[in-house]
């Protein structure tokens, strides 16, 4: 219990830091180039192709991850809930 606790304060600390970083991105021209908030996990996989890796659910409300090449999703059950640029 206490490592899912570890882990889900790890991604939400991950999620605040990917926000800070992602709003001085020029003009966030590449956001419309990543998924949106409240898109399932089948309409990303859709639009975007299958993932480089994914990441197991971690937590309660369970939050995973899916990794490409240019940005990383962040889901909540099935929902998109934020998606950030690699550097």
């Amino acid at each position: 219990m206490k490592l899912n606790l570890v882990l889900a304060t790890l991604v939400l600390l991950a999620l605040a830091g990917g926000a800070a970083a992602d709003s001085h991105t020029a003009a966030g021209a590449a956001a419309a180039d990543r998924p949106t908030r409240g898109m399932t996990e089948s309409r990303v996989e859709e639009k975007f192709g299958s993932p480089v890796s994914k990441v197991a659910p971690v937590g309660e409300p369970p939050i995973s991850r899916w990794e490409y090449p240019g940005f990383i999703v962040y889901f909540e059950y099935d929902r998109v809930i934020h998606s950030v640029a690699k550097r």
